[in-house]
């Protein structure tokens, strides 16, 4: 009993010591200090420790069924797995080098090495996410070994195993690639400013703003939640971990409001999912297409803007039309903070938000160091103030840390094996015969391959952060468009926002379970109503992959003109959802708000008919809004 105690309580210090470690040597190496002082370090060094301690952090506290547990509870096996790790993580760090150059030379070694890697990866990513992208890897290997047997376009030369095993762990374009480089390097330092935020008050200083802005409208409690989250969603990196943070203020405020649980729900899951798409961060995702595309960061940024405001005010027309609806009154007038004493209060946290677009705009900096700026200037700030009151103390700092470090368990996982996905496709030319088929198929109908593409990307980003999202949807689903000569950004941005729509669509809707589970309501409605009120980022993807003036890439009469024309179609099209406009409307009015609705959404330079279409969403459109007003009211029962 004594030896038992004695390994818990070194399991209560090893936990807090790896996530520290594993946010030091983040910023260590995303500042660029290695070569400045003299260190010449390989990449895959500080890679593949981050990956390592990261597992072990999660073995530690995840069982075999992915449920966390108390740390310094954990039996036998998971500590030897959680010991193995880090060790596997050291010599790694130390013996790299060399076998990198000399794998060739030292085969058993380097099958050996491979092995136990490739055991400690994997069991870790299914205790954190599940089986799908497991499922996904696993389909890609067996094509890999036995590609030789196909026909066609899919034929290619089998890769032997012993060779597919050590190319997983320890080659650069694998498992310590670009997947992993770009979740460690660049998202992880976003991830330690958005934990400091919280630690000084940053996420009430966002609920706090967002209440003095829209508490005294109709619906405030939900357009509170919307902006709250949207604000915050953007830097978190993480759907899930947003509702989880930012919903324990905006779930119950919600509902006391007056909205059912499910719809509270809904809202707080979409809202959190949207804060993934709105610049300029978009929970790291603008970096990585920036990265990806190697295009200017500004150029992702401008072309997220309207389709990001579009998803936004379409969640404010379903919070405003619900709350007429169902007779929600704005919030109670005592519980709003006045807004001048908020913004004097915490002034301070929009200056780091301002220190990173200087950054990233004017003084062209990597992503990963203008976070880090950013990251400086709060931690010098708030050693006088904070929005909580008094000074941060070396605690709070220490706690940003190793929340950071455990925020990474989930990131290096699902990074490190999308960066076995996607190497192994490029290696065994999978790519190729998938993206050959898709092509056929795009052939065939663009719009077929459209919607067969969303479908992939929901299915595929189920249960997985925005990060391991778009890195393997970047590879897997957006060429075979771009090879249809749909424009790289378009394509990317299409990939993008139906991954993200994974997080809310059944029957893998994570974030609207957890919000669910918050709320009290039943998780499958939730994610059905989610889909409800999240409607126009299904369908504003498809145009502006087909016109390029949704993205800001015309003339800016046409730009302006698509805006303005697909504001006013998803308007339309909300109220057709919600079934209110001043009163309860019947189904036939409904009806003719959505298609008054659909005809402004299409872009004029989509087909020739789509400017008389507009023309006439237009008129339609003032036609209903004025008998809704004035014509006989109908029947207001819910």
């Amino acid at each position: 009993m004594r030896q038992v105690g004695r390994w818990r309580r070194f399991d209560e210090k090893l936990e807090p010591a790896l996530a520290l470690i594993i946010a030091l040597l983040v910023v260590f190496w995303s500042s660029g200090l290695p070569p400045v002082i003299g260190m010449q370090l390989y990449a895959e060094q500080v890679l593949t420790a981050v990956l390592s301690f990261a597992a072990a952090i999660c073995f530690l506290g995840t069982n075999v069924r992915g449920k966390r547990r108390q740390i310094g509870t954990a039996p036998g096996p998971d500590r030897f797995l959680a010991y193995g790790a880090v060790t596997f993580g050291c010599f790694m760090a130390w013996r790299f080098p060399v076998l990198s150059e000399e794998i060739y030379y030292r085969p058993v070694e380097a099958m050996c090495v491979a092995a136990a890697g490739l055991i400690i990866v994997l069991e870790a990513l299914r205790r954190v996410i599940g089986y799908s992208l497991l499922a996904v890897l696993a389909l890609v290997c067996l094509y890999a070994l036995v590609s030789d047997q196909f026909s066609g376009p899919l034929q290619s030369r089998a890769i032997p195993p012993e060779r597919l095993l050590t190319f997983l762990v320890l080659d650069s374009a694998a498992m310590a690639g670009a997947a992993l480089f770009i979740g460690v390097s660049i998202v992880l330092p976003f991830i330690l400013l958005a934990r400091l935020l919280l630690v000084t008050g940053g996420s009430a200083f966002f609920s706090d703003v967002s209440c003095g802005l829209m508490g005294r409208s109709r619906g405030g409690s939900a357009k509170i939640a919307i902006v709250a989250s949207g604000f915050f969603g953007s830097i978190s990196g993480s759907a899930v971990s947003n509702v989880a943070s930012t919903g324990t203020i905006t779930i119950p405020l919600m509902k006391d409001g007056g909205y059912r649980p499910t719809t509270a729900a809904a809202i707080e899951a979409t809202a959190s999912t949207g804060g993934q798409l709105m610049p300029p961060i978009m929970g790291a995702a603008a970096f990585l297409l920036a990265e990806t595309l190697q295009v200017p960061y500004r150029e992702v940024v401008v072309a997220a803007l309207i389709p990001a405001l579009l998803y936004y005010l379409s969640l404010f027309f379903f919070a405003d039309l619900e709350a007429g609806r169902r007779g929600i009154a704005p919030v109670d007038p005592d519980k709003i903070p006045p807004l001048g004493g908020t913004l004097r209060r915490g002034w301070y946290i929009l200056v780091p938000f301002a220190v990173l677009v200087i950054a990233l705009f004017e003084y062209n900096q990597p992503p990963e160091a203008a976070a880090l700026v950013a990251f400086t200037a709060l931690a010098g700030i708030s050693l006088f103030v904070t929005y909580r009151g008094g000074r941060a103390t070396w605690r709070d700092y220490l706690n940003a840390f190793m929340e950071t470090g455990r925020s990474a368990t989930e990131i290096a996982l699902i990074c490190a094996v999308a960066g076995m996905v996607i190497g192994l496709f490029s290696l065994s030319g999978l790519s190729f015969g998938m993206g050959f088929f898709l092509v056929q198929l795009g052939k065939t109908s663009v719009l077929l391959l459209l919607v067969i593409t969303a479908l992939v990307c929901i299915v595929l980003g189920m249960g997985m952060p925005t990060v391991g999202v778009y890195l393997l949807l970047a590879t897997l689903a957006a060429p075979p468009l771009i090879e249809l000569g749909i424009v790289p950004l378009s394509a990317h941005m299409f990939v993008l926002y139906f991954g993200m729509m994974s997080m809310i669509t059944p029957p893998v809707a994570i974030a609207a379970f957890v919000a669910a589970n918050m709320a009290g309501a039943h998780p499958m409605r939730t994610g059905f109503e989610a889909v409800r009120i999240g409607w126009p980022a299904y369908v504003v993807p498809f145009l502006f992959v087909l016109s390029p003036h949704l993205l800001l890439a015309g003339s800016w009469t046409d730009n302006i003109y698509a805006a303005v024309a697909a504001t006013a179609g998803v308007y339309l099209g909300t109220i057709a959802v919600v079934g209110f406009y001043r009163h309860t409307l019947a189904l036939p009015m409904r009806l003719a708000f959505a298609l008054a609705g659909l005809s402004l959404l299409m872009p004029e330079s989509l087909f020739p008919g789509a400017a008389i279409m507009n023309m006439g969403g237009i008129a339609g459109g003032l036609m209903l809004l004025a008998f809704a007003r004035f014509g006989v009211k109908q029947d207001r029962s819910v």
